[in-house]
């Protein structure tokens, strides 16, 4: 399953309910959410600084993500979720080509990583 790391900014009336419910009800409320979408929390922290709270949690897809940060996103609390990649996963980024041209350019850029499948290979011009 994805993996997503979701910081949390608590607005004024958000830092109100939080004072009302307490830290570990709203764990608890997250946590249940996630399950009940086929999810998993991971870890949520609170935090001194810009935001209030880091949560990282698994989802089934993207869309169901997605559907949580419209949900959750309200006058009381404003998120940025981010996806987070394993390092196998990054490897095979890495070693994924791609065949990109910049705005502006005529030929695209080489890229001179293998494929997933382990050959090396290179790009077609005027592509």
């Amino acid at each position: 399953m994805p993996k997503y790391l979701t910081t949390v900014s608590y607005t004024p009336e958000g830092i109100q309910g939080l004072m009302k419910e307490g830290g570990t009800a709203r764990r608890a409320h997250v946590e249940k959410m996630l399950k009940s979408l086929g999810g998993r929390l991971e870890a949520f922290y609170f935090a001194f600084g810009e935001n209030d709270a880091y949560v990282i949690s698994e989802g089934p897809d993207h869309v169901t993500a997605a559907a949580i940060s419209l949900a959750v996103t309200t006058g009381a609390v404003r998120t940025k979720t981010t996806v987070l990649l394993t390092p196998e996963e990054m490897d095979l980024a890495t070693r994924t080509r791609v065949n990109y041209r910049p705005p502006g350019e005529k030929h695209p850029v080489t890229d001179t990583r293998t494929s997933r499948g382990g050959t090396k290979g290179s790009h077609a011009e005027g592509r």
